[in-house]
């Protein structure tokens, strides 16, 4: 392991303890700090992040992906709101969630308390910087985030900004720490550093998360890729399914909440597949179909297999016509990625039946995907969207960043 490494999950277990000793008053006066803070010095974030767009657009990197990384004013303000939202949430540490009476006449509670140290491997947009450490900074966690090579020194910057609130607020800078070494070495030393870490949360496109998968001996939290669907079903209202269709795929294709293909009931297809069609060409998204959906379609291309389990994050979206509702659960439950599906209807009965069959986290009736947000949600700021099924699913805010011990009073009680 290396010294650095070794050095950052040293300090970040001295950071824990006193983190997890300090009153909920503290952390929010601390917070709101770190998020004037954050406005007062907007040029010096813009002046880094100007370094990562720059480098970025050198390496050829796409205009969307460069649009995930770029930082403006206003998504500076939006990062400081986010902390300012944190800082409003009820803190759960020290909260007693139930307490009952044993037979042996033992009081026993469960009460809420820090994982401890968590560890962050995310790649591009620099807000998760400060979602991450003000969300970990509040549930009592110290944090290590290691950020991708595009946003280096945006992070950087970020990073060194909220570790000088920490100092102005008498508090251990290493609460929030950076890894300041990009390689590939070092970010596998920390999926193994598990002397130090509690848990390792990867954020980014589904190459990183399978990578953090394979190599980390650390517990992971797993947030996954958004390869999303939105059905039409054929008891659809059909301009609201053209509203929800063009938000979920062109108000940000680049996000996991994003939709990569459409599902269309064969009963409304040759009425709503031109409509959409339409309506998308307006967004400049090509269209890639199955054969039943291109002969309604007059500019899409074929779709291969490949197409059905791509999270494009571009102006794409794979498009096929089904015989049924179950035609269409099933075809999502095997090419999804478990993050976000939804439903147009107006049959109460189709309605239940998406939500109680399909396999995600988030299950939309009758509304666009990209409301699968810890903001949206009223999380405030998230950590990320887990995918996976165990400790927690869907956006994950404060609570989800806690676990709970057993506090028990007795008065002199023994076991015989």
């Amino acid at each position: 392991m290396s010294d650095l490494m070794n050095r950052l999950g040293r300090q970040s277990k001295s950071a824990a303890q006193e983190l997890g000793q300090l009153e909920t008053a503290q952390k929010n006066d601390c917070l709101l700090q770190m998020a004037q803070d954050l406005e007062n010095h907007t040029a010096d974030i813009l002046a880094a992040n100007q370094q990562d767009l720059n480098q970025a657009k050198a390496n050829g990197i796409p205009d969307l992906l460069i649009d995930r990384l770029r930082l403006t004013k206003e998504r500076v303000a939006e990062m400081a709101e986010g902390i300012r939202q944190v800082a409003a949430l009820p803190d759960p540490i020290g909260v007693v969630e139930k307490m009952w009476r044993t037979e042996d006449q033992l009081m026993v509670g469960q009460q809420r308390v820090p994982l401890g140290i968590i560890g962050i491997i995310f790649e591009s947009r620099p807000n998760v910087t400060t979602d991450a450490a003000s969300l970990c900074f509040k549930s009592g966690n110290a944090v290590i985030l290691r950020g991708g090579k595009e946003a280096f020194h945006s992070n950087q910057a970020l990073v060194n900004l909220m570790q000088q609130t920490l100092q102005d607020c008498q508090l251990n800078p290493a609460m929030i720490q950076f890894v300041n070494d990009i390689s590939h070495d070092v970010a596998n030393q920390m999926m193994r550093l598990n002397e130090y870490l509690d848990v390792l949360i990867p954020r980014g496109g589904a190459g990183l998360i399978q990578r953090v998968k394979e190599t980390a001996t650390v517990p992971v939290i797993e947030t996954g890729t958004g390869n999303n669907h939105v059905y039409v079903d054929a008891d659809a209202q059909l301009e609201m399914a053209c509203e929800i269709v063009v938000n979920a795929k062109a108000q940000r294709p680049s996000v996991c909440n994003a939709i990569e293909t459409l599902l269309v009931h064969e009963a409304v297809a040759a009425e709503f597949l031109p409509l959409i069609e339409n309506a998308l060409a307006s967004q400049n998204v090509a269209l890639r179909a199955d054969p039943l959906a291109l002969v309604h379609l007059k500019h899409a291309t074929p779709a291969t297999e490949t197409d059905w389990s791509t999270e494009f994050l571009d102006y794409l979206l794979a498009v096929k016509v089904v015989s049924s509702i179950d035609e269409a659960i099933a075809h999502i439950n095997h090419y999804n990625s478990k993050h976000s599906e939804a439903i147009v209807t107006d049959s109460y009965h189709n309605g239940q039946k998406f939500l109680k069959e399909v396999d995600a986290a988030a299950v939309y009736i009758n509304a666009s995907t990209r409301f699968t947000d810890g903001f949206k949600f009223g999380f405030g700021a998230e950590i990320g969207i887990s995918t996976q099924k165990l400790h927690a699913r869907g956006p994950m805010g404060l609570e989800h960043l806690t676990s709970s011990k057993y506090i028990i009073y007795g008065d002199g009680q023994i076991r015989t």
